[in-house]
């Protein structure tokens, strides 16, 4: 490329960064104006967040990924938005045919469409930073190529740049959480699943994690068909996970424990979480005889690796609270990274904790909500922390919480959908055993070693 191009070229990618701070400024500077309003005057959330909701799905990009992540943090957004922003997870706009040839061509060359018996046009899904199409390899598997939308590294920056405007805005209006230390985090996960080769050792890792349990599978990688803005990983057959909320309870509690598996092993084990957990990753694979089996993992983008130190932590706080043991409790939260803790402080973060492991204590079968209606799932309780906390300042919460609660909570909800009842008391000690920190650091150094993430 001569200097010519590639000044021609600097400018380009000047303009479309450019262009979108000015979208997504102006976008973001009505999304605060809209929020001021409803809280000072009462106006219009619902339609406001519902336009909100519209504005991002157009825009794509990390911006409508960070608005799912901050839906599912308790209180960090008026209730409307964030019932209207979790909508995005599955309701993304795609993107035409003469889009994906162009970024096809951008990725594998001009004789992309060679390297595949067959490729269909229209997506199989889409989401915030790419689109999934089913294709057939020239050895005849089944595959999903997942193509990365243009400019996403401009669009991560120039969307996470704006963050702060909503993040500040809370904060001003209701000062009970320091989202500082949130938006560090968003925007570090955010960056990683903008390379779609991380991604692929995050399978990888999975693979290496669950080689032992039937009930979970994890697609293979096709690394030939595969970039960094670009994943071909193998099709697993399956259907929606909805579409077995009124099966008989056998069937949904092992479906149940399939996650719970899938989601609580790697991290009990290995320090590892899948912190994406909402059902558009998920699917049911069956057996010969059409019994449901097990969960299909689909996507790796949000994979979150723990120090085992605060893996301990969990297990600690789980142990003190179960004994009401008040210096295990005091000693797991510092752990995790909470600092200066006052009495006051820790009886409010004890209110959130109860809720979380309520059903991980309980020592028999039981919902996930116990007969708390879905809707109002973990209201109460941040409620509670909210009002608690509004007169006792705001608590900085540590950045590894971030991903550790949103996980559980939609993990939860995955739970409620089905309607499980178990003991996940005990499912919880089967997962976490004769726990030792030092074993997890062995194990996990092994995994992240076999899947190059070393």
């Amino acid at each position: 490329m001569s200097d010519g191009e590639r000044r021609d070229e600097e400018r380009n990618r000047f303009s479309a960064r450019a262009l979108r701070y000015a979208r997504v400024g102006a976008g973001m500077g009505g999304v605060a104006a809209r929020m001021a309003s409803s809280r000072l005057i009462g106006g219009e959330g619902g339609a406001n967040a519902a336009a909100l909701a519209a504005a991002l799905g157009g825009l794509k990009g990390p911006l409508m990924k960070v608005a799912q992540l901050m839906a599912t943090v308790p209180d960090l957004l008026p209730p409307e938005y964030a019932a209207e922003l979790q909508k995005l997870q599955a309701d993304a706009p795609p993107m035409g045919w003469a889009f994906v040839r162009r970024r096809m061509m951008a990725e594998l060359g001009r004789d992309w469409e060679a390297r595949f018996a067959a490729f269909e046009h229209k997506p199989a899904a889409a989401a915030s930073l790419g689109q999934v199409h089913r294709a057939t390899t020239l050895d005849g598997e089944e595959v999903a190529c997942k193509l990365q939308y243009p400019d996403m590294q401009a669009a991560v920056e120039a969307d996470l740049a704006q963050l702060d405007l909503l993040f500040s805005l809370h904060r001003r209006m209701s000062a009970v959480i320091d989202t500082r230390e949130i938006a560090a985090e968003i925007g570090e996960r955010v960056r990683e699943e903008l390379d779609y080769r991380r991604e692929a050792k995050h399978a990888a890792l999975y693979a290496a994690m669950l080689q032992d349990e039937p009930r979970v599978r994890v697609p293979r990688v096709r690394a030939e068909l595969s970039t960094g803005r670009l994943l071909t990983l193998q099709w697993l057959e399956g259907e929606r996970i909805l579409g077995f909320v009124d099966h008989p309870l056998a069937e949904r509690n092992h479906l149940a424990e399939a996650m719970f598996a899938a989601w609580w092993m790697p991290f009990s084990r290995f320090g590892v979480i899948h912190g994406d957990p909402h059902l558009g990753n998920y699917t049911v694979f069956r057996a010969p005889d059409g019994a449901p089996t097990g969960i299909n993992l689909l996507d790796y983008g949000c994979v979150r690796i723990f120090p085992p130190r605060f893996v301990a932590g969990v297990v600690e706080l789980y142990r003190g609270l179960m004994a009401g043991d008040k210096a295990r409790i005091v000693g797991a939260y510092e752990t995790w990274g909470f600092k200066g803790l006052k009495r006051e402080v820790i009886d409010i973060l004890n209110i959130w904790a109860g809720f979380i492991y309520g059903p991980l204590m309980d020592d028999r079968v039981r919902t996930i909500a116990d007969g708390v209606a879905p809707g109002q799932y973990g209201r109460r309780e941040a409620f509670q922390v909210h009002k608690a906390l509004k007169e006792l300042g705001p608590v900085t919460v540590p950045r590894e919480f971030v991903f550790m609660d949103r996980a559980a909570i939609g993990l939860g909800a995955v739970f409620l959908h089905l309607k499980a009842e178990l003991n996940f008391h005990r499912l919880f000690e089967a997962a976490i055993g004769e726990f030792d920190a030092a074993a997890v650091a062995a194990r996990q150094h092994a995994a992240l070693a076999q899947a190059r993430l070393l």
